[in-house]
């Protein structure tokens, strides 16, 4: 018997993911929200979203972003309203999984109240850690676009320590540049001078950033207030890689003339391919997995 697969929505990095699910054996996929896409899927069906059952799909991959708070999604490539209400995760299998990117209260709340079972892609620590490249690497050309300087040699703050910090600095770091990364936690911290950069606690930010050319935030927190910007140069550029609203008070940027870009989502921009092929293989695995133990 065949496993339905249903890729509801999705951006650029959603057509590598689909190539790669297309070679899954016993498996069919069904696009909804892709009827605008000039380059077709030989083989595949595209449908709307209206005219599919839900208790036919065995597995539901949504967009990174999942849905608003109301249960939409949002398609790139259709312009077709798709609402995923209550009484549509009812009527999923008992078996079935859905996966999204991130999720929110909503999604949350409905596949716990229906017994949904729900997968949050970007909380697992390899899906972040694999995507922490492509990201570091989108920060890294943002930097050279965005500056009359070289990387090598200028100074760089980091805030956050996390998988995206971690592989953030570390790059930059590669590429000569002087970094500091601002982090909490004792353990964190003790980490960053280990690996030979300078260590700032984050509640000592503002102390900081007058000595600073380009400043990192990858906290979604309202980190980089207006203390912080106050010091910082003139010519200083913030890019900003947490999920909107990001961690920036950009209006006060603005104020101050200081460039702050919230830049979120940077694999599906500079590498959707790869990042397309992160989510199909960490996808399978689990569906691996799930099968392993359904036998």
């Amino acid at each position: 018997m065949k496993r339905r697969i249903a890729v509801i929505g999705g951006d650029a990095r959603y057509l590598e993911l689909i190539r790669q699910l297309k070679g899954l054996p016993d498996t069919s996929i069904i696009l909804v929200g892709y009827d605008k896409l000039e380059q077709g899927f030989t083989g595949l069906k595209q449908m709307d979203f209206t005219d599919k059952d839900a208790h036919e799909i065995d597995v539901v991959i949504l967009p990174i972003t999942g849905t608003n708070k109301e249960g939409k999604v949002e398609p790139v490539f259709s312009d077709q309203e798709i609402m995923l209400t209550k009484d549509w995760f009812s009527n999923l299998k008992d078996s079935a999984v859905v996966f999204t990117g991130i999720t929110n209260d909503y999604l949350t709340k409905v596949t716990e109240e229906t017994g949904t079972k729900l997968i949050p892609l970007l909380n697992r620590d390899d899906v972040a850690i694999y995507n922490s490249i492509p990201t570091a690497e989108g920060t890294i050309m943002m930097a050279i676009e965005h500056t009359d300087y070289t990387i090598h040699s200028s100074r760089v703050i980091v805030t956050g320590f996390g998988r995206v910090g971690h592989t953030v600095a570390n790059k930059f770091s590669a590429l000569g540049a002087k970094v500091s990364v601002a982090a909490r936690s004792i353990k964190d911290l003790a980490r960053i001078t280990e690996m030979g950069l300078t260590a700032i606690p984050l509640d000592d930010l503002k102390a900081y950033t007058n000595d600073c050319d380009l400043l990192i935030n990858t906290i979604p927190a309202p980190i980089i207030d207006k203390n912080s910007i106050q010091q910082l140069p003139a010519h200083a550029l913030i890019i900003d890689l947490a999920s909107k609203p990001g961690g920036t008070d950009f209006e006060f940027a603005k104020q101050r003339g200081i460039e702050a870009m919230l830049s979120p989502s940077l694999p599906s921009i500079v590498a959707p391919k790869t990042a397309g092929k992160i989510l199909a293989d960490v996808i399978t695995q689990i569906l691996n997995e799930r099968k392993e133990l359904e036998v």
